[in-house]
């Protein structure tokens, strides 16, 4: 515990904001959207006071392009939106996959498909954080449970794309963004801020080549250096280490695989799941986000029934904790999956288990919160009727 502790009482999008600039970030493009607008209001009165800047697009597209030019200038930047304007933004995130431009989009989720349900919480965007860009290609995508793991989690996000050179998406949904929660700030000491390298640190003769296949270590690319006294050219087309334009099959294989494999051959890094009561468990819970609230609610109700469960919750969805989660699954009889949409996740969960366990799955699409009884009525079934799935 800190000597001088400070207790802020934020709600999660203003958690974000301010995760965000802690994590370094000086710009943010946006266009306001139900439920993720407080994200850009706090910006736009917080960003100033550090020298950053605020600027509304005139729409998403803008938004998300406007983010990568400015990272690639050396400056940390984010944008934030939901549903729809995730969408419109999947282009733009190839873009950054195939540039490895350090950028971080937050989606607050709301109902779908097209306008659907603006102030009404979802989980409907899991998969198209996942594939909703075109192309073979890895993400990392990060999901908080409560406000202080919003502000957390946002610094994470802005580490994990300077790290892996990576735009990184930070999902929250419409219960999450608006809740209200206290929580003590963890000191600086706690906190690790990943720093841009200054184009002022290099040599005057330096040259800065951020696709050089000899500057890779185990499929890490070099940091990204501000462009000024480092010159390089960028493409969204597949590129040779120089930036340029080179469509050759062996270029655009060593490319996408790397790209891929930056990410897939570090999920052991990345990676992060929360096991609540699993050591003996028998059934387990798995749900993530606000869910996730509702069913530790669930499994602390069961125990006093005397039914052995436990919580499994994925806060990387992207990439899937595939190790940690096949371990913990491996010896259960019965795994329920609550999630709100019809089985996003739940398809990933069903590759884990092995042969005989019983999966089940409770989705719920109707804009409301699956609530603890949902999740134990669910529970009771399971145990009493099988596989639904």
């Amino acid at each position: 515990m800190p000597k001088n502790p400070r207790m802020v009482f934020w709600q999660g999008n203003e958690a974000c904001a301010y995760g965000a600039i802690k994590a370094g970030c000086r710009f943010y493009a946006g266009y306001p959207i139900t439920p993720s607008s407080e994200i850009a209001e706090t910006m736009a009165r917080e960003l100033p006071k550090v020298g950053g800047v605020f600027i509304q697009m005139e729409d998403e597209i803008a938004s998300a392009a406007a983010i990568i030019g400015a990272s690639l200038a050396g400056v940390k930047s984010m944008t934030a939106t939901s549903g729809p304007g995730f969408s419109l933004m999947q282009e733009a995130i190839g873009y950054a996959i195939m540039t490895e431009t350090p950028t971080v989009f937050v989606n607050v989720m709301r109902g779908g498909p097209s306008t659907g349900m603006p102030t009404k919480p979802s989980q409907g965007d899991i998969m198209q954080a996942r594939w909703g860009t075109h192309g073979d290609h890895a993400i990392i995508a990060l999901y908080p449970s409560t406000v202080e793991e919003v502000y957390r989690y946002t610094i994470k996000a802005f580490n994990l794309a300077e790290e892996y050179r990576t735009p990184v998406i930070l999902l929250m949904d419409e219960v999450l963004g608006h809740m209200y929660e206290n929580f003590i700030l963890p000191p600086d000491s706690e906190i690790e801020i990943v720093e841009r390298i200054s184009a002022r640190e290099l040599e005057e003769e330096e040259l800065f080549v951020p696709f050089s296949e000899s500057e890779y270590a185990e499929n890490l690319p070099p940091s990204l250096v501000e462009m000024g006294k480092a010159h390089f050219h960028v493409s969204g087309l597949v590129h040779d280490e120089s930036g340029f334009p080179m469509a050759t099959a062996e270029t655009a294989e060593k490319l996408i695989r790397r790209l891929v494999n930056k990410i897939k051959l570090h999920i052991d890094k990345i990676a992060e799941c929360e096991e609540f009561m699993t050591e003996d468990a028998e059934t387990i819970i798995i749900a993530y986000g606000s869910v996730a609230r509702s069913a530790k609610e669930a499994v602390l109700i069961a125990r006093k029934e005397g039914i052995k469960v436990g919580l499994l919750r994925p806060i990387t969805i992207w990439p899937i904790p595939i190790e940690k989660m096949r371990k913990r699954l491996a010896n259960v009889q019965n795994v329920l999956v609550a999630e709100m949409n019809l089985g996003q996740y739940a398809s990933e969960v069903v590759k884990l288990i092995r042969p005989g366990t019983k999966l089940r799955l409770l989705g719920k699409v109707s804009g409301e919160l699956i609530a603890p009884h949902e999740i134990l009525n669910e529970l009771n079934n399971m145990l009493l009727e099988g596989i639904d799935f």
